[in-house]
């Protein structure tokens, strides 16, 4: 394993806010026109390229990333990679549209936002990661046969307005045949502390994410009952993006970053979930060998990763269908301008 080309710093101790997806909008929006940040980069210049990458969390759900990390294929590509953890997509995006990351990865319906919100060097996905919803419903009280209408008129535990997490959640409500209205979601509690208000009590039902479902069940505290990935279906649900211009003047170098990242999908598919934790062991130290190996395996099983990075039209499409269902998009965003293939399809050739 080689980590040497690869450092990890963290951009503060904030989290996701409960302001809406909008509020995020015209956040990023005001961000594009200020300037501020380091200056642009003069493009590709050979030899070792440094990158920052801003990642919205630090998630076993992003383990072909980690994979590619401790694997060192971003430093066989020449990559001397920076990774922050910007704990939220406003963050990360903001980072991106300010100068300092280079690379974000989070939901890319940010950078719908940002580009319905006017910004001119708009934020462009070039890598899809996640096909697949990465929390868990998580019940009080063990459920042997879970069905979605057992939710109408329980008190479940939400996310922010806007944000994938609860976009998704209301999806599958929707895809049941039941109004969200017909539930009593909690979205007042930040992100990470669901988990916690949940074992002390509150609500009859919580959406997490890993570690915090597994950590509940050990604890006794939950127990998983539903999939939002599985129930969903196929949802692109994180990737790595960057500015309009950065992309153009840095090609080589996010065709390299874009083939480390292709490197780590194909362990992950080539490897089994035991293989997979024992190598990105070293970015998770707080979690135990059983506990991480239970996770990526819950990952792996619902087919969480892509074969590879291409970020296809029907997915962006299903991504527009979720934010209109959502009630944040008031007008449909091109695909060919938020979207570029051409790195993807080059590392997987």
């Amino acid at each position: 394993m080689n980590m040497t080309a690869t450092r990890r710093v963290f951009a503060g101790k904030g989290i996701i806010g409960k302001a809406g997806a909008m509020a995020l909008m015209v956040l990023a929006f005001a961000l594009s026109l200020t300037g501020c940040g380091k200056e642009d980069g003069a493009g590709d210049k050979g030899g070792g390229r440094k990158v920052v990458l801003n990642e919205v969390a630090h998630s076993i759900f992003y383990a072909p990333m980690y994979v590619a990390i401790e694997e060192g294929y971003f430093a066989e590509e020449g990559i001397e990679l920076t990774l922050v953890t910007g704990f939220g997509a406003d963050k990360t995006m903001t980072a991106v549209l300010t100068d300092e990351a280079d690379i974000g990865f989070m939901g890319s319906e940010s950078t719908v936002y940002t580009y319905a919100g006017g910004t001119e060097d708009y934020v462009v996905n070039f890598a899809q990661l996640t096909q697949r919803a990465g929390n868990f419903l998580v019940s009080r009280e063990p459920i042997e046969d879970f069905s979605w209408d057992m939710l109408k008129g329980k008190d479940v535990l939400g996310g922010r307005a806007g944000g994938m997490p609860q976009m998704v959640f209301e999806y599958i409500l929707d895809k049941n045949g039941i109004d969200p209205a017909q539930v009593n979601i909690d979205q007042s509690i930040d992100f990470g502390s669901t988990a916690a208000a949940f074992s002390g009590g509150n609500a009859d039902f919580t959406v997490e994410f890993e570690p915090h479902a597994t950590a509940l069940e050990q604890k006794g505290d939950g127990y998983v009952v539903a999939s939002l990935g599985e129930d969903s279906g196929y949802v692109p649900y994180t990737s790595f993006s960057a500015k309009k211009s950065y992309l153009e003047k840095n090609k080589d170098t996010v065709q390299a970053f874009t083939n480390a990242l292709q490197k780590g999908m194909d362990y992950v598919k080539s490897h089994t979930p035991e293989e997979i934790a024992k190598v990105i062991a070293p970015q998770f130290p707080e979690t135990d060998m059983e506990t991480l190996t239970t996770i990526v395996a819950r990952y792996y099983d619902q087919d969480t990763w892509k074969e590879n990075l291409v970020f296809e039209k029907e997915a962006f499409d299903l991504l527009q269908n979720i934010l209109d269902d959502a009630g944040v998009l008031k007008e449909r965003v091109p695909y060919e301008e938020l979207v570029t293939v051409e790195f993807a399809q080059e590392a997987a050739k």
